[in-house]
C-alpha cells in the first residue's frame, strides 16, 4: 500500500492533475467561467485520512489527467467552452439544424435500429420523426428476433413490415448502412460474432454504450477492421429521450444530453454520422468522449448517484427519521419527495450551493453536519464501485447475471425481483395519492447535505479518474436530476430504475444495499457521536471548481423540464398503469 500523503502534497498533486495546459484546438465561440483550486481530500479522522490519502495517492488514480477530445466536422458547427479551466468541444442542437441531416447521413440509405427496450422505442421514432422532417431520403427500420413480443409494440409506434421498416434483427443488420445495437448489453455479449458477421463492410456500427467494447477488452478482442464504430449515448433512460423530444416539437427542440465518440473510422464519415445522430434525437448538445470512457461512467454513475446510491439512500433515511420519531408520510415527504422535487430542480436550474444558500442558518448547519459525515463513506463505495468497472468485473457479473435469467445447468431461473413492495414504498404511493399539483416537498437540510455529499464525492472520483468535466457533471448531476428523479418523483423508484436498461438495473439492485449499509453503519454513527465537522472538507466544497463548471452546462440545459404522468405512454408496457 502507498505511504500516506499530506495535504499540501496531495494539493500539489491534484493540481497539477487537474490543471493541464489546455488542448489547442480550432477557433470557436467560448463561454469561461474563472477556475479555482480543486479540492484536497482531507479525511474526517486521523484513521480515515490515512485510508483515503493511501487510496487517492495510487497511480492509478492522480496519474489521470483529463483528457483532449478535440474533434472535426464538416456539417455542424462546433463550438468551445471552458469548464473549470478545461476546454472542451460541444454541438448544440436544435431543430432548426434538421436541414442538414440529410448531409450529414450521405450515404446511408437504411437505419436499421436492432431492439426495442429502454432506448430503441425512442430512438427510432425520434430518428424517424427527424429524418421525415428534414425530408432525407433515410429509411429507419427496427430489426426483432422471430417471435418477440416486441414486434406488437413497434407496429404501434408506425413501424410496419408492409412499409419495410420493422422486420427480422438479422435480415435488418444485413441490410443496413448503420446499425443501432439496442439490445441488452447481457444479449450483444452472447451474440456480437453473429452480428458481426452479418453486417456489410464499410457500415457503421452505433451503440448508445460502451458495454461491448468492455467486454471485447475483457476477452482480448476488438471490432472488426472493415466496419466504422460510433456512439451516441443519451445521458438519461429511453422514456425521457422520447418525451422531451414530443415535448419540444413545438418549440426549437428539448430533449436529452448526448455524449459522442468515434472509436474506428474506416472511410472519415463516422463524426458527421454520429453527430448527425444526436441532433436527430434531440440533444440539446453533444460532447466528446472515448468509448472506454463512456462505459466506465456510465456502468458506475448507474451504480452511483443516478440510481443504485439514490435508492439506498433514501431508504436509509426513511428509516433513521422513522426511528427517531418522524411519521412516516413525513418521512417520505422528506426523502424521496425532497430530493427528487425542490432539490432536484434547484440542483437542476441553479447549481448544488444553491441549495445550501437556501436554508435558514440553522439548516445549513445540518447539511454542514450531514455532508460532513456522509461524504468519504459514500466516496468509499463509489471508488470500489468505479474499480470494479474499470477491471472488468462488473461487466462480468452483468452477462452472468443475464444469464441467469434462464434456467441452465439444473437451476431455476432467477429474473430481475420487485423493488418497491416495502413498506416506505407503500407509504410513497398514499403520499403521491394526495400530493398537491406542482408540489416539489420539503427542502429537508439533512437529507440535502447527504445528497450533495454524494453528488460531489461521485464527482471527485470521475475526475480523479481523469473524465472530462462533461462527462462528470451529466453523469452525475444532469442526468440524475433532469431525467432521471422525475421518474421517481412521479411514481417511485421501481418507476425510475425499472424503465432504464437491464445493466442499469442489475447495478441498481446490486448497489443500492452497500449505500444504505455504509451510510448507515459510518455515517449516521458519526452524526450520533457528534464527531467534529471536517471544516476543510466543507470549505473545499465551497469552492470547488465544478460549481463554475455547472453554471456553463446550465446554460445549455433543455429548454423545457420532462413532464412525467403516473399513466404515461411512454416508458416500459409493463410499467404503464396508473398509481
Amino acid at each position: 500500500m502507498a505511504a500516506a500523503t499530506s495535504s499540501s502534497t496531495y494539493l500539489a498533486i491534484a493540481r497539477k492533475t487537474l490543471n493541464p495546459a489546455p488542448s489547442v484546438g480550432t477557433a470557436a465561440a467560448s463561454v469561461s467561467f474563472p477556475a479555482t483550486q480543486p479540492p484536497c481530500l482531507l479525511a474526517a479522522s486521523a484513521d480515515r485520512r490515512r485510508a483515503v490519502a493511501a487510496k487517492v495517492s495510487s497511480p492509478s488514480v492522480i496519474g489521470t489527467a483529463m483528457p483532449s477530445l478535440d474533434f472535426e466536422t464538416s456539417v455542424f458547427k462546433k463550438e468551445k467552452v471552458s469548464l473549470a479551466g478545461h476546454e472542451e468541444y460541444i454541438v448544440r442542437g436544435g431543430r432548426d439544424l434538421f436541414p442538414l441531416l440529410p448531409e450529414a447521413f450521405k450515404g446511408i440509405k437504411q437505419i436499421g435500429v436492432i431492439g426495442w427496450g429502454s432506448q430503441g422505442p425512442a430512438q427510432a421514432q425520434n430518428l424517424r420523426d427527424s429524418l421525415v422532417e428534414a425530408k432525407a431520403d433515410v429509411v429507419v427500420k427496427i430489426g426483432l428476433r422471430k417471435g418477440s413480443k416486441s414486434f406488437e409494440e413497434a407496429r404501434a409506434a408506425g413501424f410496419t413490415e408492409e412499409s419495410g421498416t420493422l422486420g427480422d434483427i438479422w435480415e435488418t443488420v444485413s441490410s443496413s448502412d448503420l446499425v443501432l445495437l439496442l439490445i441488452s448489453d447481457s444479449a450483444q455479449a452472447d451474440n456480437y460474432e453473429k452480428i458481426f458477421s452479418h453486417m456489410k463492410p464499410n457500415s457503421i456500427l452505433g451503440l448508445s454504450h460502451g458495454f461491448l467494447l468492455g467486454h471485447l477488452q475483457s476477452l482480448g478482442l476488438d471490432f472488426p477492421k472493415n466496419i466504422s464504430v460510433i456512439a451516441v449515448c443519451p445521458k438519461g433512460m429511453g422514456p425521457s429521450v422520447r418525451r422531451l423530444y414530443v415535448q419540444g416539437k413545438e418549440i426549437n427542440g428539448a430533449g436529452i444530453n448526448a455524449s459522442f465518440a468515434v472509436h474506428q473510422d474506416v472511410d472519415g464519415r463516422a463524426t458527421d454520422v454520429a453527430l448527425g445522430w444526436s441532433v436527430a434525437l434531440g440533444s440539446p448538445f453533444t460532447f466528446a468522449t472515448t468509448l472506454e470512457q463512456e462505459y466506465r461512467s456510465d456502468i458506475f454513475g448507474e451504480r452511483g448517484i443516478l440510481l443504485g446510491a439514490v435508492h439506498g439512500m433514501v431508504e436509509a433515511l426513511f428509516r433513521r427519521y422513522t426511528e427517531q420519531g418522524m411519521d412516516e408520510d413525513s418521512a417520505y415527504k422528506n426523502t424521496v419527495e425532497s430530493i427528487t422535487g425542490i432539490i432536484s430542480k434547484t440542483i437542476s436550474k441553479k447549481g448544488m450551493l444553491e441549495v445550501y444558500n437556501s436554508l435558514t442558518e440553522e439548516g445549513k448547519k445540518q447539511f454542514i453536519e450531514a455532508y460532513s459525515a456522509a461524504y468519504y463513506p459514500c466516496m468509499d463505495i463509489l471508488y470500489e464501485c468505479y474499480e470494479d468497472v474499470s477491471s472488468g468485473s462488473e461487466i462480468r457479473s452483468v452477462v452472468l447475471a443475464g444469464r441467469r435469467f434462464y434456467e441452465k445447468e439444473g437451476l431455476p431461473a432467477f429474473p430481475m425481483g420487485n423493488i418497491d413492495q416495502t413498506r416506505m414504498w407503500k407509504v410513497g404511493e398514499r403520499v403521491r395519492s394526495t400530493r398537491p399539483q406542482g408540489d416539489l416537498g420539503p427542502l429537508h437540510p439533512f437529507t440535502a447535505g447527504v445528497y450533495v455529499a454524494l453528488m460531489m464525492a461521485q464527482i471527485e472520483v470521475l475526475r480523479k479518474k481523469g473524465h472530462s468535466y462533461s462527462e462528470i457533471i451529466n453523469e452525475s448531476l444532469i442526468e440524475s436530476v433532469d431525467s432521471l428523479n422525475p421518474f421517481m418523483h412521479a411514481r417511485g423508484v421501481a418507476f425510475m430504475v425499472d424503465n432504464c436498461s437491464t445493466t442499469a438495473r442489475l447495478g441498481s439492485r446490486k448497489w443500492a444495499p452497500r449505500f444504505d449499509y455504509i451510510l448507515t453503519q459510518q455515517a449516521f454513527v458519526t452524526v450520533d457521536k457528534k464527531a467534529p465537522i471536517n471544516q476543510d472538507l466543507i470549505s473545499n466544497f465551497m469552492s470547488d471548481p465544478v460549481h463554475g463548471a455547472i453554471e456553463v452546462c446550465a446554460q445549455l440545459r433543455p429548454t423545457v423540464d420532462i413532464s412525467v404522468t403516473a399513466d404515461a405512454d411512454f416508458v416500459r408496457p409493463e410499467l404503464r398503469q396508473s398509481s
